[in-house]
């Protein structure tokens, strides 16, 4: 999935931050998430000894931000990852601004959506490139150090491709939704399992993230151009690929050489990619991750 060249991402809400670093939701870079996998403490003490091979010997700066003001184009998108990132921002804020529009509740854009290398500091503490992508309720803001996407081709072996990348920012944006809607109250989110609120919580963002990327290419800027050229499934099979590669069984079985669905928190690979599926086949209707069986 590719941008039109002529659509207009200048919309996008997002900040770059200068070098420097919760209970964040949909963390997990590759350290952090072997860490909290491989232990029955959901990895929120262990979380920070991530930091210690992160190379940034603890701080935290915020640093200079870059607007990326550079990026207004869908040819920008093409050809530059934070671009990349700036046009998957205007695109998921325009179809859930629509969506909600539709059932007629009131949307709030995500207030920030920060890319960082390094560390940086965030309304649920420091993170580092080891915490991976999240979601910060605290401070409704997106983290996204780049480098991860390197990770997944690198270290778990994904296909790579901009709907894979773009479909980790669905997936966090998809946490956001949950965040508006009120879904996150009163889960018990230090509880793991396969049938934990965290792992539902996981999956219904991974079906928030299919269910844009169903109608993606159908989303206008502000002059009624699509920002998203039709999908092809090739890029299809990117995006479920990604979310292969991060469910709990891989990586335990990639961590340890052993699975223990009691300690997950994310779902199966089978789980991801179904998920995904699914709000790709039926919208975000179908989202109920909270209902049934998984």
């Amino acid at each position: 999935m590719t941008f039109n060249p002529d659509s207009n991402i200048g919309g996008g809400k997002i900040s770059q931050r200068g070098r420097g670093a919760g209970l964040a939701v949909g963390g997990g870079g590759i350290l952090a998430l072997i860490l909290a996998i491989a232990s029955p403490l959901l990895g929120v003490d262990l979380t920070p000894l991530s930091g210690m091979f992160g190379g940034d010997s603890g701080q935290s700066q915020t640093g200079p931000v870059d607007n990326l003001e550079e990026c207004q184009t869908g040819a920008d998108a093409n050809s530059n990852v934070a671009c990349l990132m700036k046009g998957a921002a205007a695109s998921l804020d325009a179809y859930w601004s629509g969506k909600f529009a539709q059932q007629g509740i009131s949307y709030r854009s995500p207030a920030d959506f920060v890319l960082f290398t390094g560390s940086t500091s965030t309304g649920c503490g420091t993170a580092s490139s080891a915490t991976g992508p999240f979601y910060c309720p605290n401070d409704e803001t997106i983290y996204v150090d780049t480098s991860f996407f390197d990770e997944l081709r690198t270290q778990f072996g994904a296909n790579g491709g901009p709907l894979a990348e773009m479909y980790v920012v669905a997936h966090e944006w998809g946490h956001h939704i949950q965040n508006v809607l009120g879904t996150m109250d009163n889960l018990n989110l230090q509880a793991t399992g396969p049938e934990s609120d965290s792992v539902r919580l996981e999956l219904q963002a991974d079906c928030y993230g299919g269910s844009w990327a169903k109608d993606a290419s159908t989303v206008p800027d502000s002059s009624g151009v699509p920002f998203l050229e039709p999908i092809t499934q090739d890029q299809i099979n990117d995006a479920l690929n990604a979310a292969s590669v991060i469910g709990d069984d891989r990586i335990q079985e990639q961590a340890t050489g052993q699975v223990n669905p009691e300690s997950w928190t994310h779902g199966s690979s089978a789980e991801r990619v179904k998920w995904f599926s699914v709000g790709f086949k039926s919208g975000p209707t179908a989202c109920n991750t909270f209902s049934g069986d998984l």
